[in-house]
Parts: C-alpha cells; structure tokens; sequence
C-alpha cells in the first residue's frame, strides 16, 4: 500500500515536469506514451490481486511465482510499445535538432 501511495506520489511529480518537456512532442507519441501506462496499470493491478490471493493458498511461493511470470508476459509487449515510441522519440528529436541547427546556420550566414 505504502509502495503504491509513494509511486502515485512520484508519478503526480514526474507529470508536471514531463507533460511541460512532452508539449512539444508529436501527439502520436504522447498519447501512445498515455495509453501504454493506463496499460501497465492494469496489468500491475492484475498482478496485485493475483499476489494478494496467492497468500490464502497453502504453496504461496509457487503461486507468486506463477503471478510474476504472468506479469512479465503481459508486460512484455508494453515493453516492446515503449521501446519503439522511444525510437520514434529519438528519431523526432533528432530531426528537431537538425532543424535548428541548420537555421543557426543561416542566420551566421546572414550576418555580415
């Protein structure tokens, strides 16, 4: 519960930082960004009940096991989502540098 509240806490401080540094950004980016946490969230809240009904069977480790293995298969193709928005990011990025610079660069050409 404390680990929840304290992580809630983090993401509410991260977001104002990150949605002012993120309102430049492409929306496709942003909103992908957006639906893959609602998507973590669901399946750690699935996990969560699944560890919190491992504790009233008698093989308790065996079940938590169980539990985290689940989690990380359906984590995993979040994974990859992210993986490949953060690709898309640094692509965007790159380009957005770029594109100063060469405006930079014209702007010590026009200068006498």
């Amino acid at each position: 519960m404390i680990k929840r509240l304290c992580g809630l806490v983090w993401v509410f401080s991260v977001s104002g930082v990150s949605a002012q540094a993120q309102s430049a950004l492409p929306e496709h980016i942003v909103s992908g960004r957006e639906e893959l946490n609602r998507q973590r969230q669901a399946v750690m809240a699935v996990h969560e009940q699944q560890a919190r009904d491992c504790w009233q069977k008698f093989a308790v480790n065996a079940c938590l096991s169980d539990a985290r293995k689940v989690r990380r298969q359906a984590l995993e193709p979040i994974r990859q989502e992210e993986l490949r928005l953060n690709a898309d990011e640094r692509q965007w990025r790159t380009e957005q540098r770029e594109i100063r610079l060469e405006g930079k660069q014209t702007d010590v050409r026009g200068q006498p």
